[in-house]
């Protein structure tokens, strides 16, 4: 199978779908690479380098797609190099469905199998193919040094012989990935943060990069699928960009990261907002690809507007281009990676869900959008009474029988624990009586600790109750080996020592156990 990997002609695109170590990785996977002359150049590597990991360089572009079975690229591909796509080839890269239909019919009349990066599911499992994230992180970073480069005073607060210069004031708009790695890249060259997001979760994240979070008292929801924001009400909108302009009035910079996936960026920062803020105030608008979320933001251009310095490049990742053409081209062959199983080729496993997600066109067949994942069932206790329909039993439908049962059970228990303990105090020892008594308040205690515990928690949970199950475990052999067992007191301990090594035992043996099918889990 022949991988063709071209170089980017989009306009001001500096990033190339393979490196030279991404390229030694595909040929170990037995795959024959195609390198478009110059396709590297401008992220730093040279053709003698792609020849060098063993890539061929092909004569041309129109060699190259005319041969390559799987295409890599990183934008979509220009009308004229999807016409040029062998028939049946497969294409990676970035397509964003939702906004190139156009382009999704020029591929489907190629027959063309199309995986897009950017419709990889974000999910655990994924993450090492998450080229949105990876891409979203340079970003931050980058834009965070553009608005420092275009800014005319110091980031960090300084104390010098001349004067006193007070730390910037910086304000991100959207607590994503972009964001966070601009919250982290101010707050390393010793601005003061202050970021916004719709989404309440991402409060605790913000705040553990040293950035405090602005408050939005409104009642509704911002979190949308995906861990991506969601479009919101006008009344929203509007008191939105009221909290907006109040905070930008007292910011040196701003960084604006909010998108919603599919559709144009939400207007945060209005016109009246500008002109307010400071002269020589810094706003680099990173939604300017899908329109922006200053209506004057000029895609690609720095401009100023009332003395604010507003950026709108839709390149910041080209501009740390090897960095991020090493970070992208690994996400690509990890999902490469995953089409291609041990010794049976190329295979688009469609039970897959990080393949299912990513797939767009499948033999010029149109997937895209996957089907929507399975919520799962919701508990016995908690799912409201089915109504009797005609031709349903009402006995079948009635949800109080097991709750009954359940009540019945507990309350046989605890005249069970009553009786126990009213024999050991006619019947026994003072001591038996408080030993048991406090054996069954631990159990009681600890069954309803270990209940509520998170199921997230139960790993690090199972490694300390086997380690108490341990001490149980020794304290009962060092009775049983102390010889006390003459008369009946001395039975007595012997045999609960015994029951207690036989139960802890089993419970040490059931926790490894346990710990260790949970964490495969995780390792898939």
């Amino acid at each position: 199978m022949i991988v063709g990997i071209p170089k980017e002609i989009y306009p001001r695109e500096r990033r190339v779908a393979a490196t030279p170590e991404t390229v030694a990785k595909l040929i170990k996977l037995g795959l024959d690479v195609i390198v478009q002359p110059g396709a590297g150049d401008n992220a730093g590597y040279d053709d003698g380098t792609y020849v060098t990991a063993g890539a061929r360089i092909a004569p041309s572009a129109a060699v190259l797609f005319g041969s390559a079975d799987l295409v890599l690229k990183v934008r979509p591909p220009e009308p004229a190099e999807a016409d040029a796509l062998k028939p049946g080839a497969v294409l990676v890269g970035f397509v964003w469905p939702a906004q190139n239909k156009p382009l999704l019919e020029r591929l489907a009349a190629r027959k063309a199998t199309v995986l897009a990066m950017d419709a990889v599911p974000r999910i655990t499992r994924a993450q090492r193919m998450d080229a949105l994230s990876a891409m979203a992180n340079i970003a931050g970073y980058r834009a965070v040094l553009e608005a420092a480069n275009h800014f005319d005073r110091f980031l960090p607060g300084q104390i010098t012989a001349a004067g006193r210069a007070k730390p910037a004031q910086v304000l991100v708009l959207g607590a994503g990935v972009a964001g966070l790695a601009a919250i982290a890249a101010a707050r390393g060259l010793g601005a003061v943060v202050k970021a916004f997001d719709t989404r309440a979760a991402v409060r605790e994240q913000v705040e553990s990069l040293g950035a405090s979070f602005v408050e939005f008292d409104f009642k509704e929801e911002g979190e949308g699928q995906g861990g991506y924001a969601k479009e919101m009400s006008a009344a929203y909108l509007a008191a939105e960009q009221a909290l907006i302009a109040g905070h930008a009035a007292q910011s040196d910079l701003v960084i604006s990261t909010a998108l919603i996936p599919g559709k144009p960026a939400p207007q945060l920062l209005t016109a009246d907002a500008i002109k307010a803020m400071r002269r020589g105030s810094v706003i680099v608008d990173m939604a300017a690809e899908q329109g922006g979320n200053c209506p004057l933001t000029e895609r690609d251009q720095v401009v100023e507007k009332f003395g604010v310095t507003l950026i709108g490049y839709t390149d910041l990742p080209s501009h740390m281009a090897r960095q991020a053409s090493d970070l992208y081209a690994m996400t690509v062959y990890n999902l490469v990676e995953l089409l291609m199983p041990k010794d049976k080729g190329f295979v688009l496993d469609l039970d897959d869900e990080v393949q299912r997600g990513a797939l767009i066109l499948k033999d010029g067949a149109l997937m895209w959008p996957p089907p929507a994942r399975p919520k799962p069932p919701a508990p016995a206790s908690t799912t409201p009474a089915a109504q009797p329909t005609k031709g349903t039993s009402t006995a079948a439908s009635a949800p109080s029988q097991p709750t009954k049962k359940k009540g019945i059970g507990s309350r046989i228990a605890l005249a069970g624990v009553v009786a126990l303990l009213a024999a050991a105090g006619l019947a026994g020892p003072p001591e038996l009586l408080q030993h048991l008594t406090v054996f069954l308040l631990a159990c009681v205690v600890g069954w309803h600790v270990i209940w509520n515990v998170a199921p997230a928690l139960h790993t690090p949970l199972m490694s300390v109750t086997n380690a108490i199950s341990g001490i149980i475990l020794v304290g009962g052999m060092v009775v049983l080996s102390s010889g006390t067992g003459s008369g009946e007191s001395g039975f007595t301990a012997d045999a609960l020592s015994a029951i207690a090594i036989l139960l802890a035992s089993i419970n040490v043996a059931g926790g490894f156990l346990v710990t260790q099918r949970m964490l495969r889990m995780f390792r898939k």
